[in-house]
């Protein structure tokens, strides 16, 4: 073989492995995040993770893809923290107690009556959020957005004005949420632990009278049928958030990041409108369906305020809290300040 045939046979060879490697090259630039959430695709939540995905990739330029994966095909919250830490799945949508396996501080927020509208979420949130996201994040995660998801209300099939009227009533707690369901028995309600899949079935046969619940779960699942009274008053703000593993934050060039983090910050405003918007729609059709809501005077809210100040030391004591004490009166502290001056 002459010297021009060995050159064009070298170049040859160059040119092959050159195309068998840049393929391989270009798929390993893309920094997969398998993000799982709790949610349908077809709900504000799910329309506007489908977003973020979408934003992902386009900021980034195709150099981070997240696939999304709806209506909890990944597991429940525990079986998705098992698999965000195992790098399993890169990202995950949490419920407030999802969020709480990672940093149990944040059901702080969940105090019945502590946090009563969005003015004082946003203040408490304001001031606490940085601290909220480093602790989250020695723990391993970084906190992509923080998701509020409307607010719990109560839902009876009697009217609740006032503390009585409610321990008149047995009170549908979630089997997973035992802090919640050691709250209310604390403060001396009738208690019965209810899966959300027998929740139904309890209200159908009497077992239970009341729950605590979003507006937009209490008409999606038609418990507005039995339960047909709301106390028209704000019990706790229902908050989710999407967390990634650290590991995956990592691997994304820091050239991206800031315009990734404002994505995220449009989608918690996106979120939070669509999500309102929505309580609203969810209240009205329940009233067209015969929802009876209840408007409690000033001096019957103060009556719930009051009653639950009493068990204070009960639930946030210096032996066994229910809630934790520091975070607790960290956000006691900024609404008393708070609402001296508003």
């Amino acid at each position: 073989m002459n010297f021009i045939n060995k050159q064009k046979l070298l170049i040859s060879i160059v040119l092959l492995l050159f195309l068998i490697v840049c393929p391989l090259f270009a798929q390993q630039r893309a920094t997969i995040v398998r993000l799982a959430s709790l949610v349908p695709e077809n709900t504000p939540w799910g329309q506007a993770i489908n977003h973020l995905a979408s934003e992902f990739n386009r900021v980034t330029n195709g150099e981070v893809e997240v696939i999304v994966f709806h209506n909890s095909t990944a597991g429940d919250e525990p079986e998705v923290l098992r698999k965000l830490r195992s790098n399993q799945i890169q990202a995950a949508v949490f419920t407030s107690m999802g969020m709480s396996a990672v940093m149990p501080e944040v059901m702080a927020f969940s105090y019945p009556f502590l946090i009563r509208n969005d003015a004082e979420l946003d203040e408490v949130m304001r001031r606490l959020k940085p601290d909220l996201d480093a602790r989250i994040q020695r723990n391993g995660f970084v906190t992509l957005a923080w998701v509020r998801a409307g607010w719990i209300k109560f839902f009876s099939r009697n009217p609740i004005l006032t503390p009585d009227d409610l321990r008149r009533q047995r009170l549908a707690t979630g089997t997973e949420d035992l802090q919640m369901l050691q709250t209310f028995r604390i403060m001396g309600y009738q208690v019965v632990p209810v899966g959300l899949s027998e929740l139904l079935v309890a209200l159908n046969s009497g077992r239970v009278d009341a729950v605590y619940q979003s507006p937009v779960y209490t008409a999606g699942n038609q418990i507005f049928g039995i339960t047909r009274n709301m106390a028209n008053m704000n019990v706790a703000p229902f908050m989710g958030g999407i967390l990634m593993n650290e590991v995956t934050w990592r691997r994304i060039p820091d050239r991206y990041k800031p315009q990734l983090q404002e994505v995220c910050r449009r989608l918690e405003r996106e979120i939070e409108a669509s999500i309102n918007n929505l309580e609203t729609h969810a209240i009205n059709t329940m009233v067209r369906h015969g929802l009876r809501v209840n408007e409690l005077t000033p001096a019957q809210m103060q009556m719930f305020y009051s009653d639950t100040e009493r068990y204070e030391n009960n639930l946030v004591g210096t032996t066994n809290p229910v809630f934790n004490r520091d975070f607790y009166f960290r956000i006691k502290n900024i609404l008393t300040e708070y609402r001296r001056t508003n």
